[in-house]
């Protein structure tokens, strides 16, 4: 038996040692390195299943799991109740000393910018500012308890603001009647509004909690960080065009639907002789300055105590102006205007509104968990702690169903508050209960101050803040350069929710995405490999040059599942690297035996000593059967009466498993079918490194019968390889077979007419034919 010997040793400088293994001279190696040699025999499944007795591992079923979920006991309660609670485990570990200023600080300054980002944010949603305030609270109290982060603030995200305000002016339009709902009658256009995307926002809510019961957090792992980045990139763009109607201070009704981006675009450019000059100033020096001071911010944040929150300080400034100088009557610039003190009463969702938003609902619910998860997974990597996906979506799910309840619309996490929260010194959540604190002082008691704010400088804070966002725009070129899939991903997803709106460019980017994944399965890059010689490693044979590949032999490497969408380009791709058809050779053999056996059946074929049998024709593609002929045909050579097959110059093909994954029953029939038309035509098959798991599956599916046998499964690629060398040596100098000529090794002469079969010198005499 063939034996692959190891040993292990370190060289240390001069002293030259060699190596030599099948396929190459002696090789001098004059640098010290680690080498190993393998002493085992080769080993086939088979064989080595004999000499290596598995474990009979007891898999757990269905039913077990089932079990298993609901069994009880103190251990499983106390961990369910700290898996709902996350704030036993940190409350636990809190260290007052080190954390509580930290938080302090954080909590005052992200409450600051809540405050500013709430009011600016609302204006996305198409409702009155102070619901912005509202959602920069009640959301945030249910989150302190329930979230798994210790370092998101959760509230008014803009992207799911601008999908709110999408179904708001659907159903609540500004120019003509709202859709017709009962609930509301009697109720003003703002009224409406507010019940649109609280009802909307209660449905998100619902669906959150459901994936989150149902444990499916891992949905977010189909947005890939491309996706997000091009539908985050495209929702930007849309906000930007969205808050130019306050930046020019123009009347632009809130558009929503496909091709809405450029009908907002044609009513604002059409309108642009009458812009408000005074809301223009004012947002071009927000824009500057704020601008400048976050460049700042960021160059020197390692210096900096604290980000300077220069959007409050801009607010406060520009409020101030704005009330001295009555900005509203002098020059007709448009203020956030009434601001009651207070909390309403809470209100309960419409089911009407419930039927008219779900398609909205749903992929607010996505997008708000993905962007909150991936934001949440980032700081707990930087700090070091686990969150779950799971009771995450549970934690946004109660925060947007509460906050529903008391008027606030969709919550998430946004990306710059979160930013200030950790920088300012945030440790853990106690940072967002007391910016809640901050929200609550705001809403109660001092929120008719910023009754005269211009929402010029809301707008114009809008814009700023998209930065980020917009220069995501920049990943595009190095996407294309090294992954032209995921960067059409990229294109596809930003172009559709552009064109189309948030809602259905999400499902473009989610289709874009699956495509792409189908696409690398379906097509998959399959090579042929070869040795690199004097090892037993095998690459890509067209990579590199001092490598060793036996004449008629075959590596064929498949880098994926195989399945039903990628088996037929499977079989085309063996079929392009092995130079010839398979099923076409074979077919072509058998109609020879048809043509010998027609001229035996005629009498036109005469052979001595043997009687005629005509036989019964067999199947074009069932296997060669020499039954009733009292010759063996060498098809690589010529043959008599100008019969023309073609020749097949490999007589062994290695199938590298190690990349595949999974079966279906579909491949399976498609892989029996390709190896028994290989075996049929006398090329030996041999698949290594396959899983267990799908030879398992294999041997439940009835894959083996007379012809595919278990024995052609090898461990690794370089014991197939030894054992093909073992049956067919190869001289080592020319890399030539041996001759071996076989009793069934015969050639064919012509003269005056008659053909006769000669055999060679070593074969068994076979009496002369003729025709």
């Amino acid at each position: 038996m063939s034996t692959i010997k190891v040993f292990y040793e370190f060289f240390q400088g001069s002293p030259d040692t060699f190596s030599c293994t099948i396929g190459e001279r002696p090789n001098v190696i004059r640098r010290p390195e680690k080498r190993y040699l393998v002493n085992r025999p080769v080993y086939s499944e088979d064989s080595f299943a004999e000499d290596y007795k598995k474990i009979d591992r007891k898999h757990r079923t269905t039913l077990d799991h089932v079990k298993a979920q609901f069994t009880c006991d103190t251990q499983r309660v106390k961990k369910t109740v700290c898996s709902l609670l996350p704030i036993i485990g940190w409350l636990r570990i809190y260290n007052i000393k080190k954390w509580l200023l930290g938080d302090i600080v954080s909590g005052i300054s992200t409450g600051l910018v809540a405050v500013l980002q709430g009011l600016a944010y609302c204006l996305l949603a198409s409702l009155p500012p102070r619901y912005g305030l509202f959602t920069a609270f009640f959301p945030v109290i249910i989150y302190f308890f329930l979230g798994t982060s210790r370092h998101i603030s959760v509230g008014a995200f803009p992207v799911l603001s601008l999908m709110v305000g999408a179904a708001v002016t659907r159903l609540v339009p500004d120019d003509g009647p709202p859709v017709n709902i009962t609930g509301f009658e009697g109720l003003t256009q703002d009224q409406q509004r507010v019940m649109v995307a609280a009802s909307a926002t209660f449905l998100m809510g619902i669906f959150q909690l459901a994936m989150g019961l149902l444990q499916v957090g891992f949905i977010v792992t189909y947005l890939s960080d491309t996706l997000i980045s091009g539908y985050t990139t495209a929702a930007a763009v849309h906000i930007l065009v969205s808050q130019l109607k306050f930046v020019f201070g123009l009347t632009v009704p809130g558009l929503s639907g496909p091709l809405s981006l450029i009908y907002t675009l044609e009513k604002v450019f059409v309108q642009i002789d009458k812009t408000n000059i005074a809301s223009l100033v004012i947002s071009i020096i927000v824009m500057v300055v704020v601008f400048i001071v976050k460049e700042l911010n960021e160059r020197f944040k390692a210096k900096l105590p604290v980000p300077i929150p220069i959007e409050v300080i801009m607010t406060i400034i520009i409020c101030g102006i704005s009330y001295a100088f009555q900005f509203d009557q002098k020059y007709q610039v448009e203020i956030v205007g009434d601001i009651p003190p207070g909390y309403e009463p809470p209100m309960a969702p419409n089911m009407e509104v419930f039927q008219q938003t779900v398609g909205d609902a749903f992929p607010m619910a996505i997008v708000g968990f993905a962007v909150a998860f991936s934001v949440a997974k980032v700081y707990a990597i930087k700090h070091e702690y686990h969150i779950d996906g799971n009771q995450e979506l549970i934690a946004l799910g109660l925060s947007n169903i509460f906050g529903a309840s008391f008027k606030c619309f969709a919550a998430s996490t946004a990306l710059s508050r979160t930013a200030v929260q950790e920088s300012t010194g945030g440790k853990t959540q106690i940072a967002g209960l007391l910016s809640a604190i901050i929200v609550m002082i705001v809403t109660l008691s001092i929120g008719f101050l910023l009754e005269p704010l211009p929402k010029a400088v809301l707008g114009a804070v809008v814009i700023v803040n998209l930065k980020g966002m917009l220069m995501q725009v920049r990943d595009v070129p190095y996407l294309w350069r090294k992954d032209p899939p995921d960067c059409m991903v990229w294109i596809l997803t930003f172009v559709g929710c552009l064109l189309l709106g948030m809602d259905f460019g999400v499902a473009v980017g989610l289709g874009a995405e699956l495509l792409s994944v189908v696409f690398r399965t379906q097509f998959p890059r399959c090579s042929v490999l070869a040795s690199i010689s004097g090892t037993d490693i095998y690459r890509d044979r067209k990579d590199y040059l001092n490598i060793f590949e036996p004449e008629g032999v075959k590596v064929f490497r498949i880098p994926s599942p195989i399945y039903f969408a990628n088996i037929d380009f499977f079989r085309n791709k063996l079929n392009e690297y092995l130079g010839f058809n398979p099923l076409r050779v074979l077919r072509k053999r058998n109609k020879a035996l048809q043509k010998i056996r027609k001229l035996l059946s005629k009498g036109e074929l005469q052979i001595k000593g043997e009687s005629e049998d005509e036989g019964n024709l067999e199947d074009l593609d069932q296997p060669i059967d020499f039954k009733d002929l009292p010759i063996q045909i060498n098809w690589n050579r010529e043959l008599p009466a100008n019969i023309i097959v073609p020749k097949v110059d490999v007589h062994s093909l290695i199938l590298d498993f190690a990349a595949v994954s999974f079966i279906d029953i579909s491949a399976l029939k498609g892989l029996k079918t390709t190896l028994k038309e290989l075996i049929r035509i006398e090329v030996e098959v041999y698949i290594v490194a396959c899983d267990m798991y799908i030879l398992e599956k294999l041997h439940s599916c009835k894959f083996f019968d007379s012809e595919i046998k278990s024995s052609m499964f090898f461990l690794t690629l370089h014991d197939a390889m030894l054992s093909v060398l073992e049956k067919d040596p190869v001289d080592l100098e020319h890399q030539q077979r041996s001759e071996k000529v076989s009793p069934q090794s015969l050639s064919y002469e012509q003269s005056n007419g008659v053909w006769s079969v000669q055999s060679g010198e070593s074969a068994v005499p076979q009496p002369e034919t003729k025709f």
